[in-house]
């Protein structure tokens, strides 16, 4: 039987809970344990996520997902964006804290699923934005046992503003960006830009994954139109223990799209899960 707990309420160190679930098969089995890191605009229920979490808990693992505490979700509503003053307040640091969080609560002894997990075999996924939170986190702590990126980005830098967007970002103090899909008009402060230049050799990705010891596998779609199918091929070739597994024709979420409504995940998701399923068991 899947267990599944959602909406855990996790204490942030910025002020603001990380709401997160966990999936797992209850065959009192211990369990390998893997955290989802999703992306930006992203939300921990997003489209087709929590059919990802059953497929990797009937699999035998102890699936975590949760939201970042400034990704714009609430307690009260945590699916899209109801608080877009955190939102605009969100940053890479706020983010990577958030997830040492998440890796502290499962490895504390008064976790409540411990008798569950093998808290010494943690495997992170983080998909686009998260990829790159994932693999920096990966490459400082030693807790972390492999690591997964689906469509991540491989540079935070050159997807800021440039010259007079910047200067226009800096006087205005906050740049909005339209939500496609809720159509809200999502603010960032200019902190987010001071925060990663304050920052910046830590939040650089190839950094990360040149220090990163860990084995790594980078999925990414040929046909990825947000990140391009290039940057995947970069973080292979800055890694010395990277994989790089090309799905041909995928899109930035695998054919997946909010809400999910079908029984069974697109092909291309269900593809790269099996193939995740398959590096994290070897």
């Amino acid at each position: 039987m899947i267990v599944k707990r959602k909406n855990i309420i996790v204490k942030g160190k910025h002020q603001k809970p990380i709401l997160t679930d966990v999936f797992y098969n209850d065959d009192k089995n211990l369990k390998p344990v893997i955290i989802f890191c999703h992306g930006y605009k992203g939300f921990k229920d997003w489209g087709a996520w929590n059919m990802v979490a059953e497929t990797f808990a009937n699999a035998g693992f102890f699936f975590v997902k949760f939201n970042f505490s400034h990704n714009g979700g609430t307690v009260e509503q945590p699916i899209d964006f109801p608080d877009l003053e955190a939102f605009g307040a969100n940053n890479y640091i706020k983010e990577l804290d958030d997830l040492e969080t998440i890796i502290d609560w499962i490895t504390s002894s008064g976790f409540e699923f411990r008798n569950v997990i093998v808290s010494s075999n943690i495997s992170l996924i983080g998909h686009s934005r998260g990829g790159g939170i994932a693999t920096i986190k990966a490459s400082e702590d030693s807790r972390i046992a492999k690591l997964i990126t689906w469509a991540s980005v491989s540079d935070y830098k050159k997807r800021f503003p440039k010259e007079d967007a910047l200067e226009h970002w800096k006087q205005a103090r906050v740049l909005y960006i339209e939500n496609s899909r809720t159509k809200q008009q999502m603010p960032h402060y200019f902190q987010f830009y001071t925060s990663f230049i304050e920052n910046e050799e830590r939040l650089t990705i190839s950094r990360a994954v040149i220090k990163n010891q860990v084995p790594h596998l980078i999925i990414h779609g040929t046909n990825d139109p947000t990140v391009t199918v290039q940057e995947g091929k970069d973080l292979h070739s800055w890694g010395s223990n990277t994989k790089l597994f090309l799905v041909e024709g995928a899109d930035h979420i695998f054919g997946a799209k909010h809400p999910w409504i079908k029984n069974t995940l697109p092909k291309h998701l269900k593809k790269i899960v099996q193939k995740t399923i398959t590096f994290i068991s070897l």
